[in-house]
């Protein structure tokens, strides 16, 4: 794993090396294993190092003279072994035993047709100097990141955002439309950033930069419109069985020690037990976090696990005390970003880099196989009453009485009858949007902004961020179609980028093999009921697991990965909220009517509403904003 950035001036001016070393500086986290750039007249390349493969000789930036190519690649190519023996067959020769030679020269055999020959997760640049372009490439699912800057006159990209804000002249003016989505959501989401003039490149695409100017292209998606009939559960498991056990086999190829993240819940167990079956002489080594409060804890889950396959198990108890590293989870993202599992998967990161340098991990189990049962079980009942409504009744009646129902969210979402009435009276892609909205809704936005701030966002609807997959997407299945747009929006920019970031602060490689595309691509093609089978969530891979987990593993409710917000705000973190959000420096009156902020929290401390992770949001929004605009802290 590594972290690597670059520079093409289009109107060929000569690339200063000084900068390429700066950016290189700010990724030092992601390889603090070596260092390397590359400079020819316009380009500049620069590659940090996390040795994995091929100790010795697989350094970067990686350079074929004869073809005049240059490439820096961060991720991992899990078939390279095959490609590289398809290509020895066609006459290529190779010096190195490293995935990076063999994306190069798969480039130089193939063009950008190699990128769809590639099985990992991977973000690439590689620069063709007879053809005088640049290659700038990322994974299917978007696992590793890639930033970039394009005026016309040059091109900048890097692995993280921070390092293209060191490059001098790279404008920094916020994106408040895209804020509006991070209010909404959590995240900003691709193409845009926090800063409008910064792009992501999304995931499955290809970009091609010459002095003409750039072209993306889409090079993959997943089918999932048809379902395929006449299967078995059981043959289907099976199958499931083959490709996902191929899966964790791949992911295990490594120079360097490797283990596990092991939760305590079905993804993450199956993980282990499948890298058991090929570990029979060395148990594995998982890594576990807990939390003093008992109904945030899975420890007794990851133990049951790790007695069970003997793995070399450690652990580590989360505490309030995690105000000390906020600011440098802040850091990390670049961009504002409320997800505060990212707190234990901080600390999970931590551990596990002490004893391992590459993690497998359970992510994509719960997108893949229906996981998120209140939604997805919600999303559907809600689906079939919805149908059987005529549409006068959910716009008018529905609507006025959902409207003037009182909202009480401490209670379980199926007895919030103003949530369950409003989505009747919208469509099943509003009514999903509003779901999606974990932070805040239209109407509580409406009454959160500040009237500068309304006047900045204008009337762009963060609902836009999901329309597109909605309609990519026309499968009939309810299910089906909200996992699709999961996977295409919340997977890709929540639950990866938390991954990434939070391991590569730790330089710790982190594999996932439930979204290897093969797997991925079986997945989509199964029937709905053999992923929610009534009100029972990842039906087909639990039936994958029987013979594997015990059924307290298997049947439990899902806990997720959560932390005990709303308690540490009534006490350890009530001091770090009031300065934050409430000291008269705080400056967020030009974003926030503070007199709602100010509302939320006291009803939080009087226990009247639970709105931790609302309050959760603005302070990791705070956060950044002292951090990247204000300037008035800089952790590494």
């Amino acid at each position: 794993m590594c972290g690597i950035c670059g520079i093409f001036n289009l109107d060929g001016k000569p690339v200063d090396a000084g900068i390429i070393r700066r950016m290189n500086n700010e990724l030092a986290h992601r390889g603090p294993d070596g260092q390397g750039v590359f400079l020819k007249e316009n380009i500049g390349l620069g590659h940090r190092r996390l040795s994995v493969i091929d100790l010795a000789t697989g350094d970067q930036p990686m350079v074929h003279r004869e073809r005049e190519t240059a490439l820096v690649f961060n991720g991992e190519i899990y078939n390279f072994r095959s490609l590289r023996e398809d290509l020895i067959r066609k006459g290529h020769r190779f010096r190195t035993a490293s995935d990076t030679e063999v994306l190069l020269k798969a480039y130089a055999r193939w063009g950008t047709e190699a990128v769809g020959r590639l099985r990992g997760m991977f973000a690439f640049a590689l620069w063709d100097g007879k053809a005088g372009k640049l290659v700038l490439a990322r994974d299917r699912v978007g696992k590793k990141p890639l930033y970039y800057y394009y005026d016309g006159r040059r091109l900048v990209f890097a692995s993280e955002l921070k390092a293209i804000l060191t490059v001098p002249g790279i404008p920094a003016d916020l994106d408040y439309k895209g804020l509006d989505a991070y209010f909404s959501f959590g995240y900003l989401p691709s193409p845009g950033t926090v800063f409008r003039q910064v792009k992501k490149l999304e995931p499955a695409r290809i970009m091609v930069c010459t002095g003409d100017g750039t072209e993306k292209h889409c090079y993959w998606d997943l089918n999932m419109t048809e379902p395929r009939t006449g299967v078995s559960i059981g043959d289907a498991a099976g199958s499931l069985a083959e490709i996902f056990d191929e899966s964790v086999k791949l992911r295990m190829e490594s120079d360097v020690p490797l283990g596990a993240f092991l939760s305590g819940g079905l993804d993450s167990s199956a993980v282990v037990a499948s890298m058991a079956l090929f570990s029979p002489e060395h148990p594995v080594k998982t890594c576990s976090i807990g939390f003093e409060e008992a109904r945030f804890n899975e420890l007794e889950y990851a133990r049951t696990v790790a007695e069970q396959y003997g793995t070399d198990h450690h652990e580590t108890i989360v505490r309030p005390d995690a105000v000390d590293v906020i600011k440098k989870i802040a850091w990390h993202f670049d961009e504002p970003f409320a997800d505060a599992s990212a707190i234990p998967t901080w600390y999970v990161s931590k551990l596990t880099r002490e004893k391992v340098t590459v993690a497998l991990s359970g992510d994509g189990g719960d997108e893949n196989f229906a996981g998120y049962a209140a939604r997805y079980t919600m999303n559907r009942l809600e689906n079939n009453i919805r149908k059987k409504l005529p549409v006068r009744f959910r716009q008018g009646p529905l609507a006025w009485l959902a409207s003037v129902y009182p909202r009480i969210d401490r209670l379980p979402r199926p007895l919030r009858l103003k949530t369950f009435l409003t989505n009747l009276s919208l469509s099943a892609e509003q009514a999903y949007y509003r779901d999606m909205s974990f932070y805040f809704r239209p109407e509580e936005k409406a009454h959160l902004y500040s009237e500068a701030m309304k006047e900045r966002v204008g009337a762009s609807s963060s609902y836009d961020v999901l329309r597109p997959f909605f309609h990519r997407n026309r499968n009939p299945d309810t299910v089906t179609r909200a996992q699709y747009v999961d996977i295409k929006t919340y997977m890709t920019e929540d639950i990866l980028v938390k991954v990434d970031r939070m391991s590569m602060a730790h330089s710790l490689e982190v594999r996932s093999p439930l979204l290897d595309h093969h797997l991925m691509e079986f997945a989509a093609t199964l029937p709905s009921e053999f992923k929610l089978n009534k009100e029972e969530t990842k039906y087909i891979f639990k039936e994958m697991n029987r013979n594997r987990l015990p059924s307290d593993i298997l049947y439990r409710p899902k806990q997720g990965f959560n932390v005990p917000l709303s308690a540490w705000f009534r006490g350890e973190l009530k001091s770090l909220v009031m300065e934050l959000l409430f000291s008269g420096a705080s400056g967020l009156d030009e974003f926030f009517n503070m007199k709602t902020v100010r509302q939320m929290w006291e009803k939080h401390l009087a226990g009247v509403s639970d709105f931790g992770p609302q309050i959760w949001n603005i302070v990791m929004f705070a956060v950044w904003r002292d951090l990247f605009l204000e300037r008035k802290s800089h952790v590494q």
